[in-house]
């Protein structure tokens, strides 16, 4: 379903930019060219037809852009596995440490020698 939702898309991009290019231009660059004696013949109810084509097209492609993400499957069995990349999937790396060593400090023994203030010597 979803290798014919992207076909269909595609043919709806094709059929898009030929409506886009068969458009007049509204002005502009286009006008320095040529483009002003097309306005002449009267063509504005065609141009009418292909603007509302443009709209029409362009929100299908969206729709259908939406649309095929849900039924695209990530995981597909015949995508490439690199042999590298499944041993680095098994391996773990941990620290390791010796038989006495932690990941705490070492707890001392030793006590600051209490001072006596009492005494005034």
């Amino acid at each position: 379903m979803f290798t014919l939702l992207i076909t269909i898309i595609l043919i709806l991009a094709v059929l898009l930019i030929l409506v886009i290019l068969g458009q007049n231009s509204k002005g502009g660059a286009g006008a320095a060219f040529g483009g002003s004696a097309s306005q002449i013949m009267g063509v504005t109810r065609t141009g009418n037809v292909l603007e509302k084509a443009t709209w029409v097209l362009a929100i299908s492609i969206l729709a259908l852009s939406l649309a095929s993400s849900a039924f695209y499957s990530g995981a597909q069995s015949n995508q490439f596995s690199s042999p590298n990349i499944d041993s680095a999937k098994q391996q773990v790396v941990a620290p390791t440490f010796g038989e006495d060593a932690s990941l705490l400090p070492a707890a001392t023994d030793e006590t600051p020698a209490a001072t006596d203030t009492t005494s005034g010597n």
